[in-house]
């Protein structure tokens, strides 16, 4: 359904200027006021606080404000009380249907004809809706095609207004006026009744399906098949509850998706939201596998499986673009801020701040204890918290260098972009950005290839194989989790790895110890991914041993062991990925045990809202491959790791954490408070129910309790003094090679032709290149090119322009070469991104639509200097009606090789790179102060520039390889992000080149 998460709809959010503020009723429910700019009186919020609890206010896009009356949810479908539209009827008539066919149908045939039927109506649900959502979203395109057909014109079809006039009145309340109310609600209320018709029956097919494959599985005891049945029952309840507090908390307007439509006021999320991410399409599924637990059916388990995949690529390509498109909020990259607001843990005062880069400009009551963070870079995000010993990773790209030794010297980092590009140069995470020219890369590479060799070549006997095997996996284990630990614990105790760098290794003078910081911590990073993934390696080396092909799949627990050994690894891959969302590469490699001048923060979001350590599902890779190899080896490895990652956070992480931070780390997290809050509330229950035995059942739980944490702490006293005896991408293809693929890739193209073009008169058809700045036909690398055309007054309005370079296409009448990106549509509003609107009648009946212009600027630009033209198009397709150039596309050179010169060139270049946008190019190029300086901040260096995203670095570092014949990688140039720095780099890298 529509809102599933904070980082769903999930917090809704006006704008200031809109004109809507929101206010909290009673009840708790967010109410929107609109404000006293709005022309309309009648527009305007009743006065009296009781009316005022009652109103909702919606927006339109086109800036319509309305009164949102009072909608009913699903379930009034099955109250007689309330009348029934056709479409409601259409939808008993189908559950009914599938109730009489599971009746009537032999279960061999029921058991193919629901799994069909079930397939349909998900793939309904997840592409059909997600289709037209996506469209809606893009180009307003259900609301758009409601107007096209006329439906809700009282002019053009009467009798289909009337129709759904009646269909939505009748089941609306007293506070619904049909015609009062603007289109976009009116096209909400009626999607949602469609909406209604694909749940309902998907979700009774998936239950006809289920119980039509009911088994009882042989082979089992009593006792498994009733510990089945509970847990199947309690995980559907557990569904129901999901479902119910998140539509408590979102109601109808996010279950089905009406920011969609229009705008409302905000959302606050609580509850089962603080519980686990995008709840009702993950744990809010659990009712799938409960019920094929109660069914014991392998195909329930898998149709489930898929189902509950298809529901996440709902969430992936539908909702979570969507709210990106709606509610995001661009952030620029390599912004200097000084360190003064965040504060330096050198002053002895551990920082507390909110993230300096979050864009959310708006506060929200918290539901969870700690500061409040932006998860995603959205205005619609909740507050949430994330632990953050470890730098909320920014939207910077990893790379970058020290300071160069050039004409004009520059300062010391000041800024906590500077501090990130000091402290990471294209680290190695897992085998990502694997450089062979880096020894402990190759080092990297090497260890990995010789256990892979060792797990392919048994030369041994089997029994002596998995005892090396083992014995090789748990020092790898060990090592990971005690011997770093035990360094980790010395750095934070006595700076013992920087002492020992210094006291071993010369460093200058006057670097106050930097040198030595960044070559500790620079090889620690090294170790500590080579051990990560020796690790790793070590015990996919001990499974593959241990591992033995099933006889038979369907006799036996092999197949669900497999299953959820899967699931398992699944489960470790997914919180790793989140856990380095969050954390970043300062946080992965436990940055702040090194880098004490780098800002930290204490904030929980991600999948830190919900867990203090997610790093201990690290251990279910473990498990799930205990279970799929079904060796007691592995599980025992698996055992040893969780008493070694506990260690260590026991022992080096929160006592670390607790020195830096103190008192403010919180005290639970969210799912362990979301579960104590319901522990609490049940045992009330269970003691007012329990009279008189209650003293003896509080005594009874104290002595088990008792028991437990001792033995709890003399076991972990024995795992610890046990442990603490046991102490012990390739760098770039040749230019060559680029050039090959690249003309490779152009000639992939499946030429479309246009077979109505007898009707166009194509000689009235011209499109022509203004000049650029020069006056001339040639245009520096990065200015924008404007291209007028001309067409008859019923060309298609799909028609397009391109531009490719001059030869590159030897027919004037079809192009055959892809235009990579680089056309512009003549009528933007008739496309969806690359693909055409299937719009039949997409003609242009008036004046307007003779003439125009059109803009190739930024990414529909060509990057590489040459000779151009551009073609005018026709229909979607790739018949040219018109040719104009040549244009040429050039670069400024420097004239002499030094620095001036070079600062000049970049000056003229790195501008248009940036799309001349003032928030982006230096003050020094016309650019404006960035919105986030305060006043009262020490004036930023004029010379510094920002992106938007790294395509904007590519465009510079492409533009530099064409003018100096200096090749960088995009770190390095958002690491620079100076004008003066840059042509000190290449200064020095043309001199380096030519001695």
């Amino acid at each position: 359904m529509g809102v599933d998460s904070p980082q769903g709809l999930r917090q809704r959010k006006v704008s200031p200027s809109s004109g809507i503020s929101s206010t909290v009723a009673s009840d708790g429910i967010h109410v929107v006021d609109v404000g006293d700019q709005q022309q309309d009186p009648k527009l305007r919020p009743n006065p009296n606080p009781a009316a005022r609890e009652e109103v909702v206010w919606g927006k339109t896009p086109s800036g319509q404000v309305f009164r949102v009356p009072t909608t009913h949810d699903v379930l009034t479908l099955f109250h007689p009380a309330y009348p029934k539209s056709h479409l409601d009827a259409l939808s008993l008539s189908l559950l009914c249907l599938q109730l009489v066919l599971f009746y009537v149908l032999p279960r061999p045939i029921a058991k193919v004809f629901f799994l069909i039927y079930f397939a349909f109506w998900r793939a309904a649900y997840d592409a059909g809706l997600g289709w037209v959502l996506t469209k809606q979203s893009k180009k307003k395109w259900i609301v758009r095609e409601v107007q096209r057909l006329g439906w809700l014109d009282p002019e053009r079809k009467p009798a289909m207004r009337r129709w759904i006039r009646n269909q939505l009145a009748g089941k609306m309340g007293k506070d619904y006026s049909f015609d009062e109310l603007p289109l976009e609600y009116n096209t909400w209320l009626l999607f949602r009744q469609l909406v209604d018709v694909i749940l309902l029956n998907d979700f009774l097919a998936y239950c006809m399906f289920a119980f039509s494959c009911f088994r009882v599985p042989e082979g089992l005891s009593f006792t498994v098949h009733v510990m089945r049945w509970i847990g199947g029952i309690a995980l559907i309840v557990f569904n129901l509850w999901v479902k119910t507090e998140a539509h408590r908390v979102v109601k109808d307007y996010g279950w089905y998706w009406g920011d969609v439509f229009f705008q409302r006021g905000n959302l606050v999320f609580d509850g089962v939201f603080e519980l686990a991410p995008h709840p009702m399409y993950s744990v809010g599924y659990a009712g799938y596998y409960g019920l094929s637990l109660i069914v014991g059916s392998y195909p329930v388990l898998f149709a489930s499986l898929l189902a509950h995949a298809a529901q996440f690529a709902f969430l992936v390509f539908f909702e979570n673009p969507h709210i990106e498109r709606m509610y995001g909020k661009r952030q620029q990259i390599a912004v200097r801020k000084p360190l003064a607001a965040s504060g330096s843990r050198k002053n002895g005062t551990p920082p507390i701040t909110s993230n300096p880069q979050s864009v959310d400009g708006f506060s929200t009551p918290s539901a969870t204890e700690g500061e409040t963070a932006s998860e995603t870079e959205l205005e619609t995000e909740v507050d949430t918290v994330l632990l953050s010993r470890k730098l909320k990773k920014n939207s910077l790209p990893r790379g970058g260098n020290e300071s160069l030794k050039a004409t004009i010297v520059q300062q010391q980092p000041a800024s906590e972009h500077d501090l990130y590009h000091k402290y990471f140069r294209r680290d190695v995470v897992g085998l990502h950005n694997i450089d062979l020219l880096r020894s402990s890369d190759a080092m990297l590479v090497l260890l990995i290839f010789y256990i892979l060799v060792a797990s392919c070549l048994p030369i041994m006997p089997h029994r002596a194989t998995l005892a090396l095997h083992f014995a090789h996996a748990v020092a790898w284990c060990t090592f990971q989790s005690v011997g770093l630990g035990l360094l980790l614990r010395a750095q934070s105790q006595s700076k013992f790895v920087v002492r020992h760098f210094l006291k071993n290794y010369p460093y200058p003078v006057n670097d106050n110890g930097d040198g030595a910081v960044q070559e500790a911590f620079t090889n620690w990073k090294s170790l500590c991914n080579m051990s990560l993934c020796m690790t790793y390696i070590s015990l996919v080396g001990l499974a593959w041993k241990t591992y033995e092909l099933p006889k038979s799949w369907t006799e036996g627990d092999d197949l669900l062991c497999h299953t959820l050994g899967a699931l398992l690894i699944g489960l470790h891959v997914w919180a790793a990925m989140e856990s380095y969302e969050v954390l970043g590469v300062f946080g992965w490699f436990y940055g702040d045990f090194f880098a004490e001048d780098f800002p930290a923060h204490l904030e929980y979001t991600g999948i830190f809202r919900y867990l203090d350590n997610p790093e201990l599902m690290s251990g279910a890779s473990f498990l799930g491959l205990a279970l799929i190899s079904g060796s007691k080896l592995v599980g025992l490895l698996a055992v040893l790791r969780f008493f070694a990652h506990w260690w260590f956070l026991h022992n080096v992480e929160t006592p670390h954490m607790r020195k830096l931070y103190g008192d403010t780390l919180r005290k639970e997290a969210g799912f362990v408070k979301v579960i104590k809050n319901v522990a609490s509330k049940n045992a009330r229950i269970l003691e007012s129910r329990a009279g008189r035995h209650a003293p003896e059942i509080r005594r009874v739980a104290k002595e088990v309790k008792g028991t437990f944490d001792k033995v709890f702490e003399e076991t972990a006293d024995i795992v610890e003094e046990f442990l603490a005896k046991s102490r012990p991408k390739i760098s770039e293809v040749m230019q060559e090679t680029k050039v090959l693929l690249q003309q490779s890739r152009e000639r992939l193209v499946i030429t479309r032709v246009a077979n109505d073009l007898s009707s166009y008169d194509t000689a009235k058809y011209k499109v022509s290149i203004c000049h650029s700045k020069s006056g001339d036909m040639r245009f520096h690398l990065g200015e924008p090119i404007h291209i007028k055309w001309e067409a008859p007054l019923r060309h298609s309005r799909r028609d397009w322009v391109g531009i490719y370079r001059v030869g590159a296409n030897k027919s004037t009448l079809i192009t055959q070469i892809a235009s990579s990106g680089l056309w512009v549509p003549v009528h933007n509003e008739e496309w969806d991104g690359d693909v055409p609107l299937d719009n039949t009648s997409a003609t242009s009946r008036g004046p307007d639509a003779q003439t125009g212009t059109v803009f190739f600027q930024g990414p529909t630009l060509p990057w590489t200097i040459g000779r151009y033209e551009v073609r005018y198009h026709h229909d979607g397709k790739h018949n040219v009606l018109g040719i104009d150039g040549p244009l040429e596309i050039y670069v400024n050179k420097p004239t002499s090789l030094d620095f001036m010169s070079i600062r000049t060139c970049l000056a003229d270049m790195i501008p248009l790179c940036l799309d001349n946008d003032p928030a982006l190019i230096p003050l020094s190029c016309g650019g404006t102060r960035h919105s986030n300086v305060d006043a009262d901040d020490e004036p930023p260096n004029p010379d510094d520039f920002s992106f938007w995203s790294e395509r904007q670095a590519k465009r510079i570092c492409t533009a530099v390889e064409q003018a100096f014949n200096v090749e960088y990688v995009p770190e390095v140039v958002v690491a620079d992000a100076n004008l003066t720095r840059l042509a000190n780099r290449i200064l020095v890298s043309k001199q380096l080149l030519v001695s």
